[in-house]
């Protein structure tokens, strides 16, 4: 049962024109589902999935199954609880600074320091949709997938309000 669940895709969808979060589902990418529910905050929404060249030879995703954009960039997805580890070791750090040395103030501060690396070593990586903001965790990402660029990011914002010349 855990090897077919780490073999799930998860997604966490986002409509294509508004960019609005629609749900969370897993679906798993080897049956490629054309439709999924998504039961999200007592409404359920349907969406349809184009598989058509979504994923490579070797399995990972090439583009969009959601809006069938081909510029996905990767992001590393952090535990809710960092902001909170991140403050506690900031606070300490200049309690410390301001000369309390006690034993037990470094053990707290080891302790938040195992923390974090902890964190950072169990970061997952996520595949986000630079036009819809859909993301897409739970596959091997390719390494023509790049992070973040604020370059991409305005030229596809830029090329999505352009009005239609058709």
């Amino acid at each position: 049962m855990s090897d077919r669940r780490m073999q799930l895709l998860r997604i966490d969808a986002h409509d294509p024109g508004t960019r609005r979060r629609i749900g969370t589902g897993r679906v798993d990418p080897s049956e490629r589902p054309t439709r999924v529910r998504f039961d999200d905050d007592g409404a359920t929404r349907e969406i349809f999935l184009d598989w058509e060249g979504a994923l490579d030879d070797a399995g990972r995703l090439r583009r969009c199954p959601i809006c069938d954009f081909t510029k996905l960039y990767r992001k590393r997805s952090l535990p809710a609880i960092t902001p909170y580890v991140l403050v506690v070791a900031f606070a300490g750090i200049g309690v410390s600074l301001l000369g309390f040395d006690d034993p037990r103030l470094l053990a707290v501060l080891g302790l938040l320091l195992a923390i974090d690396v902890g964190l950072l070593i169990f970061a997952r990586t996520q595949l986000v949709c630079y036009r819809c903001r859909s993301r897409y965790e739970g596959l091997p990402i390719a390494r023509y997938h790049r992070p973040w660029d604020r370059r991409e990011e305005t030229r596809h914002l830029d090329a999505d309000d352009r009005p239609n010349s058709d």
